[in-house]
């Protein structure tokens, strides 16, 4: 009896003088108790919800550019993935579950208490923070596929969370898709107003020259009454030269030679009267007016060119709207977990044990090393 007390105590004396002698290994040995103690034991189960989503944004084919327009369709489905992840983990998506699910209220009064959320009315800076590790989302950029797991205290309401963030999340994509593609659509359609508007008063002023001097196409007349010019000029030359051929044979008192006088005369007066016609009624010469309405013309003709060309870029506009739609489809809708699978209990055990087994290891070398330079 003796015996086995004294051996009891000296056992104890022992392991005090382990401790003593080597601190290091006794803080280490302390710290993977508490540590298991806390993982296997005291750490409270939280529940995943996992949801695969794929982005789509469907899109009006044209028949060229095949190719391009999938490398297109592709990288904006990309871009919608990592804005919705930017989206899902933003402080705008904390604030609409603050005020349409129990978020605050289930993470203070669920888990233990380095796990939980400790101010139910915390600033929504920490708020955040806590989300960001409770919530993740991330892309697959060879697939296309977004991986969403949703952390709570019960399976229930992990699932609700997953839930109706992926149904917000897909709400505001489009909402913002739309917002932007709607404001360049009524920007168009209040240009097409304007330039339509533009292209009605040119055309009216083209109109209203017309009228106003009585020609109903000043550039083609200007063309016509050149056109009978030149042919009376040219008839007036052969005139003359048939008078001077017979001029060599024949007397000016001839009946032949007088005829060709009076067609001479005839000619020339009509030759005058036609370049007195190049006058309009309001006295300005007729090239001064066609080149007035051919600026008139120039005016109408890009006022109707840019009205075309905003409104091709209107009915662009409105296909490039539907095309922004984005679809969330589920390749796996949010599940309810059956059993928890945070935390890792053992996997965490076994890491920290590892890391700190090496930490002591290298401060005891420092320590034999200390020791071998003092002896």
């Amino acid at each position: 009896m003796v015996k086995n007390t004294l051996s009891k105590w000296s056992d104890v004396d022992t392991l005090k003088g382990a401790a003593k002698r080597y601190p290091q290994w006794t803080i280490c040995v302390v710290l993977i108790l508490v540590v298991a103690f806390y993982w296997g034991v005291w750490a409270s189960n939280r529940y995943v919800s996992h949801a695969h989503v794929v982005i789509s944004m469907p899109q009006i084919s044209t028949a060229q550019g095949n190719f391009s327009s999938e490398d297109s369709s592709m990288s904006r489905e990309m871009a919608a993935s990592l804005l919705l992840r930017d989206y899902i983990q933003s402080a705008d998506m904390l604030s609409y579950l603050e005020k349409n699910t129990d978020i605050r209220e289930h993470f203070s009064q669920h888990g233990d208490m380095f796990s939980r959320l400790w101010d139910k009315d915390a600033p929504t800076e920490k708020l955040l923070k806590y989300y960001k590790g409770i919530v993740a989302a991330e892309p697959d950029e060879y697939s296309g596929v977004m991986h969403v797991d949703v952390q709570a205290y019960t399976p229930e309401e992990a699932h609700m969370l997953a839930s109706a963030i992926l149904a917000q999340g897909q709400r505001h994509m489009n909402e913002m898709a739309q917002r932007v593609a709607q404001q360049q659509v009524k920007f168009l359609e209040k240009q097409s107003e304007i330039l339509e508007e533009q292209y009605q008063q040119a055309q009216q002023a083209s109109l209203k020259f017309q009228n106003e001097h009585n020609l109903p196409e000043p550039t083609q007349t200007l063309q016509n009454f050149g056109s009978i010019v030149g042919q009376l000029q040219s008839q007036l030359a052969s005139l003359k030269a048939r008078r001077a051929s017979l001029s060599a044979f024949q007397s000016a008192q001839s009946a032949e030679m007088m005829s060709v006088n009076n067609q001479i005369r005839a000619t020339q007066r009509q030759i005058d009267n036609e370049q007195q016609k190049l006058a309009s009624s309001s006295g300005k010469p007729l090239n001064s007016v066609a080149a007035e309405f051919q600026v008139l013309q120039l005016q109408t003709q890009f006022a109707l060119q840019a009205y075309s060309g905003v409104l091709t870029a209107l009915q662009n506009a409105r296909v490039a709207a539907v095309n922004q739609t984005v679809q969330v489809s589920y390749l796996q809708q949010p599940t309810l977990p059956q059993y928890s699978e945070v935390p890792a209990r053992l996997y965490n055990v076994v890491v920290f044990s590892i890391v700190v087994l090496f930490i002591t290891l290298i401060v005891n070398m420092l320590v034999l090393i200390i020791r071998d330079h003092k002896d």
